[in-house]
């Protein structure tokens, strides 16, 4: 063992903690990464944290690189970007992404990152995953030239999806939120807003991203007949009420789901040219406005219950880690 490193861990439910722990060598085809920037994901995370992962997802919800298990001990993350230090020399001084908890270090295979392309700052391509998880489920609601779209929830998730719609050719698109904060990153963005109760009818697609029963019925009354809502909510082991009564049948309405776990067969794309995607979506400035915090990252035991809890609004937070750490 060459060296240690410092990550966060999720002991039980409702608590973090630092540890160190011991960091091997790169072997062949491994590189060793010092990390910059990590991002937390608001969502995920904060089901990981509450340990609200229904124990039939446990599986499925795992990591890439997540050490222990549901409900905990547990290392959790997956939006790193750092540098590489040693290992393949290709990748030597490269700045990349990687799907890895927070921690200092870390040692992976090569084919485990992806060099951020230059005019991506390190901090902005945190977000690589979330706008990953975006191209994701665009492919997923397949729009059409002049589609009248609305996301319905301006979390981290659904502006990253209206960022990417929004460049869609000849879409009417419209951000749906209860916050009123919200107007203005949808107008950074170039797109509408409005509030669910005001928000246009008659659209062809709506996102689902509020992760609420509410938002979901709304959804529903936005569409036109034949319109379809695209469920990008993961809502752990929260019980939600879907009205499939009333219009539903009528109006023949679809719900499709959406997980960035799996790539639709028609799209022939690997996931490493997906990711290649969202990291080339980052060139554009307008997701800047996504990084609403950043805290350092000896301070994430105190900040990821205010985040989850909260009591610290957030769409990206960012944790920046110490130079030379």
């Amino acid at each position: 063992m060459s060296k240690s490193a410092r990550a966060f861990w999720m002991p039980c439910p409702g608590s973090g903690e630092i540890r160190t722990e011991d960091l091997p060598d790169p072997g062949p085809g491994e590189v060793l990464v010092r990390t910059l920037h990590s991002g937390v994901s608001r969502g995920t995370e904060t089901l990981v944290f509450q340990g609200r992962v229904p124990q039939s997802q446990w599986e499925t919800m795992r990591a890439p690189f997540q050490a222990g298990d549901f409900p905990g001990p547990v290392k959790y993350g997956y939006l790193n970007v750092g540098v590489v230090e040693a290992g393949d020399d290709r990748l030597v001084g490269r700045t990349v992404f990687c799907l890895y908890p927070h921690q200092t270090h870390y040692v992976v295979p090569a084919t485990s990152v992806t060099v951020v392309p230059e005019g991506v700052p390190a901090d902005r391509a945190v977000l690589t995953g979330t706008v990953e998880t975006a191209v994701n489920a665009v492919w997923d609601a397949n729009p059409q030239i002049g589609d009248r779209i609305t996301v319905v929830g301006g979390g981290m998730i659904g502006l990253s999806v209206a960022a990417v719609l929004a460049g869609f050719p000849g879409a009417d698109v419209q951000l749906a939120d209860t916050d009123p904060s919200r107007a203005g990153i949808a107008s950074s963005l170039g797109i509408q807003f409005a509030h669910p109760d005001q928000a246009d009818t008659d659209r062809d697609l709506v996102i689902h991203a509020s992760a609420t029963t509410a938002g979901l019925s709304r959804s529903l009354e936005l569409l036109r007949p034949e319109g379809t809502v695209v469920e990008l909510s993961w809502h752990g082991d929260a019980p939600v009420a879907v009205p499939l009564g009333e219009f539903f049948h009528s109006r023949r309405l679809t719900i499709r789901s959406s997980q960035v776990g799996g790539i639709r067969p028609d799209r022939h794309r690997t996931y490493a040219e997906r990711l290649a995607l969202a990291l080339k979506l980052l060139k554009d400035p307008r997701f800047e406005t996504l990084i609403s915090g950043r805290s350092d990252f000896d301070d994430l035991p105190e900040v990821l219950p205010e985040l989850t809890g909260g009591t610290r609004p957030a769409l990206c937070h960012v944790i920046d880690y110490p130079t030379g750490n």
